[in-house]
């Protein structure tokens, strides 16, 4: 059974356009706080906490404009994939009606900030991650 785990994010005065509209940009920012939430609170719980990792690749697709009032957002987070030294996070951006409005993937990889290599992940990550493991 996975773990998917949920987080509150607010749409920012400061985001949006002209039109209403929240940049694009926004939504990788938005993705990225509540992947910050995701690992923080859930490798806490495990005793641990995350070593460094980094973005490798992202990719997002855009489903609906969110605007000023679309807030605040709930953001769902899984992983689809954990490897040795990388793993896939999935969002989901949901409006304040529970509409679909964005999901992106993430591959992180584990990083060693002395090396500036990549390093495995953690028996501590690799529980919480394989936790929230969702098949693609």
């Amino acid at each position: 059974m996975s773990d998917v785990f949920t987080c509150e994010v607010q749409v920012r005065w400061g985001d949006s356009d002209r039109l209403g509209h929240v940049n694009n940009t926004r939504y990788a920012e938005y993705m990225q706080e509540a992947r910050i939430q995701f690992l923080t609170s859930k490798l806490a719980a495990h005793g641990g906490r995350p070593g460094y990792v980094v973005v490798r690749k992202m990719s997002i697709e855009f489903l609906k404009p969110v605007t000023d009032h679309s807030g605040p957002l709930n953001v769902e987070i899984f992983t689809t994939h954990v490897g040795t030294s990388s793993f896939t996070v999935r969002h989901v951006v949901r409006d304040n009606t529970g509409t679909e409005c964005a999901s992106g993937d993430a591959l992180m990889v584990g990083f060693d900030q002395v090396t500036e290599k990549s390093r495995p992940l953690a028996d501590s990550e690799r529980l919480v991650l394989e936790a929230a493991l969702v098949p693609a």
